[in-house]
C-alpha cells in the first residue's frame, strides 16, 4: 500500500477534498432548507430536532455494514455511491416526500460517505501525515460548515426550494469530482457481505478498538463532543429568538458559521502543535468547551455570543482533528480504516441519537432552551474530564 502514498497536494487529496467541500455545504445548507420546510408546514416544534434523530438512525443501523463496504471497493467509488444517495434525499425533498423522510434518505448517503472520506487518508498519505491530512479536510469541512449554513440560511428565509436546488447541485458536482479520485486498491477486495458475519465483524473490530487504549480514548472523546454540537447545533434555532430576539432562519445560520470559523482555527493550530505521542495534550481544551457552552447558554448580547462561539469551535477544532487521525492510525493497522471510522460513527451516533432525544422531551416538556443549553454544556463538562480522568490513570498501562 505504501506505494500508493502521495503528498498531500496530490491530485487524489485535492479531489478528495473539493468533493467534502462540496458535500458538506450541501449537507449544512440542506438543514435550514429543512427547518424552513417544517416552519412553513406548521409542524410542531419537537420535529426540529426530530431531523437530526431520523438523520442519524441510518449511521446506526448501517454501522456494522458500511465500513466493510468501504474497505471491499476503492473509497473513492464509494464516495461517488454516497453522494448520489444524499443527491437522491435533496431531490425527494424538493419533489415533496416529507422532510423527516427524505434528510434521512441523505443519512443513508452520509453514513456510507464518512468511513471513506476518512479511511481514504490513510491510504492517500503517510502515518507522520494523518494530523495534517485531517487538518486539511477539517479546514475544508468547516468552511463547507460555514458557506453552507450561511447561504443556505439566507436561501430558506427566500424560498427553500431554491435552498434545495442549490444543495441538488452541490451533490451533483461533488459526485462528478469523486470520479477524479485515484482508483486505490481495496483494503479487503474478499469480504463476504452475509449479514451474521458483518454484524460478527464489526462486534469484533468494536471490542478490538476498545480494548486499544489510544482508540479508546478516541470513540469516548469525539461521541461526546459530536453528540453534544449536534444538539446544540438544533439548540441555536429556538436560542436566538430568546436570547437575541430573531425570528429569521439567517441569524442561528450565521452564528454555526462562527463555530465553524473556531473549529477552522482550532483544526489549523491542533495540525501544527499535536501529533499522535502527545495527544493528551488535547484533553484540558476538550474540557473547557463545557465551560465555554455554559456561559454562552447564559449570555444575550450577539457580539459576546460570536466571540463566545468562536472559542468554543477553536476548542472543538483543536480537540477532535487530532483524536480523528488517532483513531485511523490504530485502525488502519488492526481492523481497517473503514473499519474503525464505522465504528466511531456507530459511538458517535447513539449519543447524537440519545441527547437529540433528550432535547426533543425538552420541547414537548417547554423547557426553557437556556436551561436546556446550560445541561448540555454540563455534559460535555463532566463527560471530558471522566474521560480525562481514565486516560491519565491508565497512562501507564501497556498499550494492546
Amino acid at each position: 500500500m505504501s506505494t500508493h502514498k502521495q503528498s498531500l497536494t496530490s491530485r487524489g487529496m485535492i479531489a478528495v477534498l473539493i468533493a467534502q467541500f462540496l458535500s458538506a455545504l450541501a449537507d449544512n445548507a440542506l438543514l435550514f432548507a429543512a427547518i424552513a420546510l417544517l416552519k412553513s408546514q406548521l409542524a410542531p416544534s419537537w420535529q426540529i430536532p426530530a431531523l437530526q434523530a431520523f438523520f442519524v438512525i441510518a449511521f446506526i443501523f448501517l454501522a456494522p455494514f458500511v465500513g466493510p463496504f468501504a474497505d471491499s471497493y476503492p473509497k473513492g467509488r464509494v464516495m461517488l455511491i454516497a453522494n448520489t444517495l444524499k443527491f437522491a434525499g435533496a431531490a425527494a425533498m424538493l419533489f415533496g416526500l416529507n422532510p423527516l423522510l427524505s434528510y434521512g434518505l441523505v443519512g443513508l448517503g452520509a453514513a456510507a460517505y464518512s468511513p471513506a472520506k476518512y479511511g481514504i487518508l490513510s491510504e492517500l498519505v503517510h502515518s507522520e501525515k494523518l494530523v495534517k491530512a485531517n487538518g486539511m479536510m477539517e479546514g475544508s469541512t468547516i468552511v463547507a460548515i460555514l458557506l453552507g449554513a450561511v447561504v443556505g440560511g439566507k436561501l430558506a428565509d427566500h424560498t427553500a426550494s431554491m435552498a434545495l436546488i442549490a444543495v441538488c447541485g452541490c451533490y451533483l458536482v461533488a459526485a462528478l469530482i469523486n470520479m477524479l479520485i485515484p482508483k486505490l486498491p481495496a483494503f479487503k477486495p474478499e469480504q463476504t457481505f452475509a449479514v451474521y458475519p458483518l454484524l460478527l465483524n464489526f462486534t469484533q473490530a468494536l471490542k478490538s478498538l476498545f480494548r486499544n487504549r489510544d482508540a479508546r480514548l478516541s470513540l469516548l472523546g469525539t461521541s461526546v463532543f459530536w453528540g453534544t454540537g449536534s444538539t446544540l447545533r438544533l439548540l441555536l434555532v429556538a436560542w436566538v429568538p430568546v436570547a437575541l430576539g430573531v425570528a429569521d432562519l439567517s441569524m442561528p445560520a450565521n452564528l454555526s458559521g462562527a463555530v465553524a470559523i473556531g473549529i477552522a482555527v482550532g483544526a489549523a493550530v491542533a495540525a501544527t502543535f499535536i501529533t499522535l505521542k502527545n495527544v493528551n495534550r488535547v484533553l484540558p481544551v476538550g474540557i473547557a468547551i463545557g465551560i465555554l457552552i455554559i456561559l454562552f447558554a447564559h449570555s444575550t448580547n450577539l457580539y459576546i455570543a460570536i466571540g463566545l462561539l468562536i472559542l468554543i469551535g477553536a476548542a472543538g477544532g483543536f480537540y477532535v482533528v487530532p483524536l480523528n487521525a488517532l483513531l485511523q492510525e490504530r485502525g488502519h493497522k488492526t481492523v481497517g480504516a473503514g473499519n474503525a471510522v464505522a465504528v466511531q460513527n456507530f459511538f458517535e451516533n447513539c449519543t447524537m441519537l440519545t441527547l437529540v432525544g433528550l432535547y426533543i422531551l425538552m420541547e414537548k416538556n417547554s423547557m426553557p432552551v437556556v436551561q436546556a443549553a446550560t445541561i448540555f454544556g454540563s455534559v460535555i463538562f463532566i463527560s471530558i474530564s471522566l474521560i480525562a480522568i481514565l486516560r491519565l490513570s491508565q497512562s501507564k498501562a501497556p498499550n494492546q
